[in-house]
């Protein structure tokens, strides 16, 4: 049970950072390739909170999705500036930069890390493995309503407009900084939050947690699953979460299976597995259809 527990939170975080990087890349079309930063902004925040100060896991919650969001506005206020290309590496270079001043700041641990960091509580009573891994499917599920409520409202289609046509978007009436700027906030304080409970499950973190790697993974992961498809994500979370158990037994050649299985996917479905338009999605579409009009018959 702690085994399968510990898995589940695992893929759990990995679903939520796919989904938090989703709302900046997927829907709004910024690229993002050092989303890790946010998500070690967050955690070490919690961490120093938690072991310097005393803050419970609560209390450093709210601050590490406040800390991420804050870092996260300036980013999308830099995106006015910059795009595409440029942007893509202004975020690279995000990445490195946190990474260095966790690693060499005294403050955050340096190359020792943070240690000690306490398990979420709820009275006096301390979370375990399995309770964590209730915690953080019920925050993914909280973020998936989130999600879909914005993909519904008139957020969603300003970011849409935005990710297809910026200067349309503009002319259209649509406030493309405000909108911008507020991706990135939502997206980066999502990340936040997904370093702080993976702060307080791992109870000890270091800089390497959050490099340029996980930047990538991440990115993997909403492209595999496919950009703006909230099921294709969290599908892209799950699968490449899991991906490093499942082909455990083959640990010498995992990562040239595992980048072989990307290739293959991205050749055949080049929109991601549940992309607009992939293939994939066409066949479930249809399937439900028909089914649907089975049941209609009968």
């Amino acid at each position: 049970m702690n085994y399968w527990a510990v898995l589940a939170t695992t893929v759990g975080i990995w679903v939520l950072l796919a989904l938090s990087l989703n709302i900046i890349t997927g829907e709004a079309g910024q690229p993002n390739i050092g989303h890790a930063a946010f998500f070690g902004i967050g955690a070490y925040t919690s961490a120093i909170l938690n072991t310097k100060y005393g803050v419970d896991f609560w209390g450093a919650l709210i601050v590490a999705i406040a800390v991420s969001a804050l870092v996260g506005a300036v980013l999308g206020l830099i995106s006015m500036r910059l795009r595409n290309d440029f942007l893509a590496i202004t975020t690279i270079g995000l990445n490195f930069v946190t990474v260095a001043v966790f690693q060499t700041v005294h403050y955050f641990g340096g190359a020792m890390g943070i240690g000690g960091i306490q398990p979420p509580r709820i009275g006096g009573l301390a979370f375990g493995t399995l309770e964590i891994a209730g915690l953080i499917w019920v925050v993914v599920a909280l973020v998936v309503i989130l999600n879909r409520h914005l993909q519904k409202a008139w957020f969603g289609y300003a970011l849409r407009a935005i990710r297809d046509d910026e200067a349309a978007a503009a002319a259209m009436g649509i406030d493309v900084r405000r909108y911008k700027v507020l991706a990135f906030v939502i997206g980066t304080g999502l990340a936040g939050l997904a370093g702080s409970i993976y702060a307080h499950f791992m109870t000890f973190i270091s800089a390497g947690d959050f490099g340029f790697n996980i930047s990538v993974t991440i990115l993997a992961m909403v492209v595999l699953g496919g950009r703006g498809s909230i099921p294709g994500v969290m599908l892209g979370g799950i699968v490449l979460g899991m991906a490093p158990e499942v082909f455990r037994f083959i640990s010498d050649y995992r990562l040239l299976v595992f980048g072989s299985i990307l290739v293959l996917v991205m050749r055949f479905f080049p929109s991601g597995l549940l992309g607009q338009g992939s293939r994939l999605q066409e066949l479930l579409t249809g399937f439900i259809r028909r089914e649907g009009a089975g049941a209609r018959v009968r």
